[in-house]
């Protein structure tokens, strides 16, 4: 039997969104292709989510004659069925393969192959299968320069978010945009399902706590794709001055909001699975605090603890591993909480934050000024130290989050 990875023909209708580009181009995003799903065998049929960089059919003619850059990881991939299998290979070398004719990939935090711990400088260098050179949007240069842009036509975006605002795949995204809009070249991001859905929650970011954790004025839990956050930050004018870039969005196909999705590859080092991922953004707050999310341990994300926390049955000692060289608490048992088992979360969870706060041996140790920006404001932070609770802190969001979701639902897509 013949597997065609895509079995319909997509139609790229351009819809109107914004007339004002700063630069005389309008901002254009394809119209949603229609769904499909795979014939395994003659009694079993499987629906598959295709993304953005899977609907190929719509962006390739756009790169024909082009020199093309590529903002990805190891995140940006196509799909491909081989004996019933579903396999996966790296956009990049599927765009050689196509001969598209590709200059430069310009990688994010963790770098191209995603293995650097977070926050590690990534130094440039060259992609040894393909030769292609690779240019580090971290550290001192997380904006491309003109330099780095000179000859390229096009710029192309794949990278997977998992929809939390400190997630820095979104900030690189902020950059890029703001590179491509002030040297003139198109931008084609290719767009990917959030793992995290439709969930809007958490404070929303207060300009003065602006930094590379958390850009713009939007909650912990944003709800939205890296396409349509791209929307957001050319309509609502979040780049240097208001401009804007020349945008086109490839969306998914066959997914909706309340389409279930699992990342086929690990995006960072320390979201080793769905489990990690769903409670990325409610242990995140950890990581401003004396307490361990688990770097170090095969449990990243899915467990705390600390030195500082009473004994109980459940503990850890990290050690350096993969994405983790130096860990927090390093060689020293660390008690707190075992999380990898507990029902998906679908809010922004503070009850394991305000539990740990309240049984630490030394609460004025607990919060380290990185709190303030994972937070993205110093409230959370006094409302926990005040002994306000869950419900309490959760209505002080309210109003934020009825304004966000009018602003956000201009630029939904799905």
């Amino acid at each position: 039997m013949k597997y065609i990875l895509n079995s319909f023909l997509v139609i790229l209708i351009f819809m109107f969104v914004s007339t004002s580009c700063g630069i005389g181009n309008k901002i254009f995003t394809p119209a949603p292709p229609k769904t499909t799903s795979t014939k395994i065998d003659s009694t079993t049929t499987i629906s598959v989510i295709n993304t953005g960089a899977d609907n190929y059919e719509n962006y390739l003619p756009l790169l024909k004659d082009k020199k093309v850059g590529i903002v990805t990881n190891q995140t940006g991939t196509i799909s491909y069925f081989k004996e019933n299998e579903l396999l996966y290979k790296s956009i990049v070398d599927f765009l050689v393969e196509k001969k598209v004719s590709v200059q430069k990939i310009f990688a994010p935090e963790h770098g191209f192959r995603g293995t650097a711990d977070a926050g590690e400088h990534i130094i440039d260098g060259k992609d040894t299968k393909t030769g292609l050179p690779i240019i580090s949007l971290y550290g001192n240069n997380k904006k491309p320069k003109p330099e780095q842009l000179d000859g390229i036509d096009v710029m192309v975006f794949d990278l997977q978010d998992v929809g939390a605002r400190f997630y820095t795949y979104i900030s690189s995204l902020h950059y890029v945009m703001e590179a491509c809009a002030e040297n003139k070249i198109q931008l084609i991001v290719l767009d990917r399902p959030n793992p995290n859905g439709s969930i809007v929650d958490g404070p929303i970011l207060e300009k003065e706590f602006t930094s590379f954790v958390g850009m713009h004025p939007i909650p912990t839990l944003h709800g939205m794709t890296i396409g349509e956050y791209a929307q957001m930050i050319n309509g609502e004018k979040w780049l240097k001055d208001g401009i804007q870039c020349e945008l086109i969005v490839i969306p998914c196909s066959n997914y909706n909001r309340e389409t279930a999705y699992s990342i086929p590859v690990k995006p960072s080092p320390n979201l080793p699975n769905d489990q990690s991922i769903n409670l990325y953004a409610s242990l995140c707050l950890f990581e401003g605090t004396n307490v361990s999310v688990g770097r170090g341990t095969e449990k990243q994300f899915q467990i705390y603890g600390s030195p500082f926390l009473p004994k109980s049955d459940f503990s850890f000692t990290p050690i350096p591993n993969l994405g983790a060289k130096e860990p927090l608490y390093k060689n020293e048992l660390c008690y707190g909480e075992d999380l990898t088992s507990i029902a998906k979360v679908s809010k922004l969870e503070l009850k394991w934050l305000i539990k740990a706060y309240n049984s630490t041996s030394d609460k004025s140790k607990f919060f380290n000024p990185f709190f303030t920006k994972l937070a993205g404001t110093k409230k959370l932070q006094q409302q926990i130290e005040s002994g306000f609770s869950e419900e309490e802190i959760r209505k002080y969001w309210e109003k934020g989050l009825g304004d966000f979701k009018k602003m956000r639902a201009k630029y939904l897509i799905y």
